[in-house]
């Protein structure tokens, strides 16, 4: 199993950018998913989350209103759409996938399988 994410790079403060998941090896379209990242010097702390339907969403506080988490099954992809970006938004961003599948109760979800992370630089 290996998620893949994309979508990284440099942007002004103010801009966007669209992080995109892509999984294989096996199809997560009945498990939820989300975005976790890390800055510098502090811990992974989680982002946004979804569930396997698409049809549950959950935020930090830091993001909600900005960020906006979708995902196509069809395509057993998960994005992250990312705008107004601070500098405090800098980080290596990662996606993760629940093993489990159903999971309804987003802040509980235990997550087995993570991407290698995509550098998001938000300058000044």
């Amino acid at each position: 199993v290996q998620l893949q994410a994309s979508g990284g790079g440099l942007v002004q403060a103010g801009g966007s950018l669209r992080l995109s998941c892509k999984a294989s090896g096996r199809t997560f379209s009945r498990s939820a998913m989300g975005w976790f990242r890390q800055a510098p010097g502090k811990e992974r702390e989680f982002v946004a989350a979804i569930s396997w339907s698409g049809g549950t969403t959950y935020y930090a506080d830091s993001v909600k209103g900005r960020f906006t988490i979708s995902r196509d099954n069809a395509k057993n992809t998960v994005y992250l759409q990312m705008n107004n970006l601070k500098p405090e938004d800098t980080a290596v961003y990662y996606c993760a996938a629940d093993n489990a599948e159903g999971t309804r109760w987003l802040p509980g979800v235990l997550y087995d399988y993570w991407g290698q992370g995509t550098l998001v630089t938000v300058s000044s």
